[in-house]
């Protein structure tokens, strides 16, 4: 059978592109620290190996009149040593080029991908093959090779799991009319700015997270601070053995995902000076679509959910705010409330004016929603759960990270043997939040080990980029 060489782009990759800047580049990393330094042979040989794996990852990123589409190149991906600062961009419009990198400094592998071409979780998987690959390659008494895909998986990793699970043939109409109208009115892109105004607060909800109608009424806060000058973020690693923090998550009865997000909360109340104690502080979470729905795609399969929680400026307990944010997680997560609110996505997409509307008009809109949404969302995390590798392959990697972009303070969070890391990436220069968090787990007892990353004039000994 002939295979497919374009894709179009799947729904959460539209608005990836539209809310893409030199800062917030929408590259995320994931990074290997091995027991030995990396020979970069060795890890061109793995490469090329895991690239025969992942149709996918052989694309380029094209730009039609209507849509973005991915098309299927014959580029060979090529290792390269680190030079440029952490998830530095992956797509010039005017360049043929590879939607992900692989990079070694030292003892470390790092793997950078477009969010356009894949989410976190569909990374991984190419990561794990790309490391197991490498330690087969490196050490010779690990003898059979176990993880090579089947035509068939191959064929699934291109899957459009959003269409597979939401779309449904033949309904071409919006049950709510506040997306129908939005695309019906706008006629012109004269128009355009009015018809944003208007609609952009129904629309929305169906781009980003699902906030409720009450937060618009509530003062967001935002963090506002020096940036960093070149673009580059600013990185804060930080390391805590994963049992021990579990427990401290089990004691205030919720998960660590909540626990972790309700110290960062924390962190935030009292780190920032211009922070009012009745102000609401709210997070952009990423929920796996694949824990609720069969899917074995590579390409982005996720929502965003929005959790909140506005002080009442009185001491408060902390298990209050554990308690909150897990009951609001649960209550996005209920079934019927996901699915209903994926498939007004779909449909919204399939529109047939959207369909025929000028990709670059499309993307003006889009712009216009995800600066409207950003109003609503103070910082953002993710966790990738668990990174695993069989005996004993496992004894060859010290620790994993995950990191991506930011436009805002933000954390990443995975978790590898008894070890979790948490990433925070940050545009600005100031780390009292950071400084914040990590007294947090100290306090409770954790050993934490921290690093930082150079990222002004002084700290990079004259460097500008």
């Amino acid at each position: 059978m002939k295979r497919k060489t374009w894709v179009r782009l799947d729904n959460a990759s539209n608005i990836f592109l539209a809310a893409m800047t030199n800062r917030d580049t929408k590259v995320f990393r994931l990074t290997a620290e091995m027991t030995s330094i990396v020979d970069p042979k060795l890890l061109q040989k793995a490469l090329d190996k895991t690239y025969e794996q992942y149709l996918l990852y052989h694309s380029v990123l094209r730009r039609g009149v209507f849509w973005y589409y991915l098309v299927m190149s014959d580029l060979k991906p090529k290792v390269v040593a680190e030079t440029l600062p952490p998830c530095s961009p992956l797509y010039h419009f005017d360049q043929k080029e590879l939607l992900f990198r692989v990079i070694y400094q030292e003892n470390r592998i790092h793997l950078e991908v477009f969010h356009v071409l894949s989410d976190g979780i569909g990374a991984m998987w190419f990561f794990e093959d790309l490391i197991k690959e490498y330690v087969y390659l490196r050490v010779h008494e690990i003898a059979e090779n176990k993880w090579e895909k089947t035509p068939l998986q191959i064929e699934q990793q291109l899957e459009d799991s959003f269409n597979q699970h939401f779309r449904q043939e033949g309904q071409n109409t919006f049950s709510n009319a506040a997306r129908s109208a939005f695309f019906s009115v706008v006629k012109t892109s004269k128009q355009a700015g009015k018809v944003v105004v208007k609609y952009s607060k129904k629309t929305s909800s169906w781009f980003g997270s699902s906030a409720s109608i009450e937060s618009n009424k509530k003062r967001v806060y935002q963090i506002k601070n020096k940036k960093t000058p070149d673009n580059r973020p600013r990185v804060v690693d930080l390391s805590v053995p994963l049992k021990e923090t579990l427990q401290l998550a089990k004691e205030q009865q919720v998960s660590l995902t909540i626990y972790l997000i309700a110290l960062f909360f924390e962190s935030i109340r009292k780190a920032e000076t211009n922070f009012k104690q009745t102000d609401t502080i709210a997070i952009s979470v990423p929920v796996n679509l694949r824990q609720f729905y069969q899917s074995n795609s590579a390409r982005n399969f996720f929502s965003t959910v929005l959790l909140e929680y506005t002080y009442s400026g009185e001491e408060e307990e902390f298990n209050h705010l554990c308690m909150s944010l897990s009951k609001q997680l649960h209550d996005h997560l209920e079934p019927e409330r996901l699915s209903q609110r994926l498939s007004k996505l779909i449909k919204a997409e399939y529109h047939p004016i959207a369909r025929i509307s000028l990709r670059p008009f499309k993307d003006m809109i889009l712009k216009l929603i995800n600066r409207q949404n950003n109003r609503k969302v103070t910082v953002a995390m993710s966790n990738l759960g668990q990174f695993a590798l069989p005996y004993p392959m496992n004894t060859y990697i010290k620790q994993v990270y995950f990191k991506t972009s930011a436009v805002r303070p933000q954390f990443c969070m995975i978790s590898y043997e008894d070890s979790l890391t948490i990433s925070f990436t940050s545009p600005f220069i100031d780390v009292a939040i950071q400084k914040e968090f990590s007294r947090f787990l100290s306090e409770a007892g954790l050993p934490v080990s921290i690093a930082v990353n150079q990222v002004t004039t002084a700290e990079l000994g004259g460097e500008s980029g």
